[in-house]
């Protein structure tokens, strides 16, 4: 059986629309409209991969993904018809995987599904990378500063995934969008900002002056590793 995406939307002939291209894809769709609905079936069901949009009629797309977000690591794709810079990067601060504007193209969103589920499906078993006081476990997906667990979102592990892989190397954010979500598109590079903003709020000592996540000015980022090196545990 295919994995099941959870589509929330109130426009009924979009969800239609989006979970027949789903459904030719090998996915087992499931349409609900506003987002009490969507939490039960967030439970009831155990998606893969949810589409949500932010304009619901009785809760509101971010206090849903928030909610879902707390009830585990699903990824989140979200849909919106909002304009403002700020509704994006509060969508991308909560956790969401992927952001695309209305109107979209129905294959585009097949697309960022697709490239979403593949990133989590990762490679094969690797040993888990120290640096310093930070051990990334590769294969299992879990990140811990001094002993304690880092809460990251799929999307956010990955980018440090791919950059701990490639240490002092310095990526664009072309690069390193194309590397995370399997497709380059100009509007979205701004993302790539977000999310090292959250890393490092969440790994470095000091986010204010990061140490391991380096901006390379008028060019883009590299995760530098200190005088000793990373190890595999």
């Amino acid at each position: 059986m295919g994995k099941i995406i959870l589509i929330i939307d109130d426009e009924r002939e979009l969800v239609g629309s989006i979970a027949d291209y789903l459904r030719q894809a090998g996915y087992r769709p499931i349409g609900v409209y506003d987002g009490a609905s969507a939490l039960d079936r967030v439970a009831e069901d155990r998606p893969d991969l949810v589409i949500l949009d932010l304009g619901l009629p009785d809760i509101d797309g971010l206090d849903v993904a928030r909610a879902i977000r707390d009830r585990g690591d699903i990824p989140i794709i979200m849909l919106t018809a909002r304009a403002q810079e700020i509704d994006r990067i509060v969508g991308l601060e909560i956790g969401a995987d992927d952001y695309i504007a209305k109107p979209f193209s129905p294959r585009e969103l097949v697309l960022r599904v697709q490239a979403v589920l593949r990133r989590l499906a990762g490679p094969g078993p690797e040993a888990p990378v120290r640096i310093s006081d930070l051990v990334i476990d590769l294969t299992g997906r879990e990140v811990t500063r001094a002993g304690k667990p880092v809460e990251l979102t799929p999307t956010e592990f990955d980018l440090l995934a791919f950059l701990v892989r490639r240490p002092n190397r310095v990526f664009t954010r072309m690069q390193l969008l194309r590397e995370v979500q399997g497709y380059t598109t100009p509007a979205l590079m701004r993302n790539v900002d977000n999310h090292i903003m959250n890393l490092r709020r969440k790994i470095e000592p000091d986010p204010a002056t990061p140490q391991l996540i380096k901006t390379v000015y008028g060019v883009g980022y590299k995760l530098v590793v200190p005088k000793g090196g990373a190890d595999a545990d």
